[in-house]
C-alpha cells in the first residue's frame, strides 16, 4: 500500500456561520492542497469534512497518517469510542444522539477501507503543514463572507 501523510484543519466564522475546510495531500514529496467551504455550519463540522474530503480524494487504498489539531475528530479514533458509538447505535453514554453522525458514519466507511493512523498536533503552533490548512481554511470563509 501507498503510504500518505495528511494534515487537515477546519474553522469557522461564529458557530454556526460560515466555514472553511482544507487539506494536504503528501505522497513521496508531491503535495496536494484541497480546500472548501459552507455558509452555515459548525467547526466541528468542518473539522470532520477535510479528514473526510482528504481520504476521499484517495484513488487506491492506502496507508495513511492523518494529522489534526481537532481533538473532537481525532480522540474516538484514538481512544476507541468510536466502536462504542456504533455498536449503541450512534448513542452517547447518556443516551443522547451522537452529534455529526453523517459525517461520523462516513467517516469510519473510509477508515474502514483505508488504514489510518489519526496524530493529534498542537493547533496554531510551529507546524507548518496545520497551520497552512488553517490559513486555506479561512481563506474559505473569506470568500463566503464576500
Amino acid at each position: 500500500m501507498k503510504e500518505v501523510e495528511i494534515y487537515t484543519d477546519g474553522a469557522c466564522s461564529g458557530n454556526p456561520g460560515a466555514g472553511g475546510w482544507a487539506c494536504i495531500l503528501s505522497y513521496m514529496g508531491v503535495e496536494k492542497e484541497l480546500s472548501g467551504g459552507e455558509l452555515e455550519t459548525t467547526n466541528n463540522r468542518m473539522e470532520l469534512t477535510a479528514i473526510i474530503k482528504g481520504l476521499s480524494a484517495l484513488k487506491e487504498k492506502c496507508k495513511v497518517k492523518l494529522y489534526s489539531d481537532s481533538q473532537y475528530s481525532v480522540s474516538p479514533f484514538i481512544d476507541g469510542y468510536i466502536y462504542t458509538w456504533i455498536t449503541s447505535g450512534w448513542r452517547l453514554a447518556d443516551k443522547k444522539p451522537v452529534k455529526n453522525q453523517d459525517l461520523w458514519q462516513e467517516l469510519v466507511k473510509l477508515t474502514n477501507y483505508h488504514s489510518v493512523e489519526f496524530i493529534k498536533v498542537k493547533g496554531h503552533a510551529d507546524n507548518e503543514k496545520n497551520n497552512r490548512c488553517d490559513c486555506l481554511a479561512r481563506l474559505e470563509i473569506t470568500k463566503l463572507q464576500k
